[in-house]
């Protein structure tokens, strides 16, 4: 896989497009939640995603921040692989290479997610725990999570 990382600025219109029409046709459409997306926070990440070879699309995407952009810790967020995609390990892939930008860009360990519930054990093989009680958002069952 060749992952690319940009900042805000260096996504072409079409890379932005395409990472806008990815994440909604996911947490939008397929998981039936009206919800705002955009949310201003896409001007501080560093946007990670990877594109199939063949077609030039973006199939895997997200988003990353440093300590105190999101929560006080770095965190990974909007983790997406286009359906079609799923099931050949393509998001564990996503995960272990966004935990090492994360590090790497960022030179820290501590990474705190806010997980969809139903992906708690997928999250739990790279390395992150439960820290509290269950919570709603846009009408989702979410926990937050901590890779210490």
């Amino acid at each position: 896989m060749n992952w690319i990382l940009k900042n805000f600025d260096s996504l072409t219109r079409e890379e932005l497009y395409t990472i806008l029409r990815l994440r909604s046709e996911i947490f939008v459409v397929e998981q039936n939640c009206p919800y705002q997306d955009i949310d201003k926070k896409d001007f501080l990440a560093l946007h990670l995603y990877t594109k199939d070879e063949k077609t030039d699309k973006i199939i895997a995407y997200a988003r990353l921040f440093q300590p105190g952009d999101y929560y006080p810790q770095a965190s990974i967020g909007r983790v997406t692989v286009k359906k079609k995609y799923r099931r050949f390990g393509l998001g564990h892939q996503l995960m272990k290479k966004a935990i090492e930008e994360v590090e790497k860009n960022f030179l820290t360990k501590p990474i705190k997610i806010g997980a969809q519930k139903y992906l708690k054990e997928f999250y739990e093989s790279h390395g992150f725990v439960q820290m509290d009680e269950e919570y709603i958002e846009d009408g989702i069952p979410h926990i937050h999570m901590i890779r210490k």
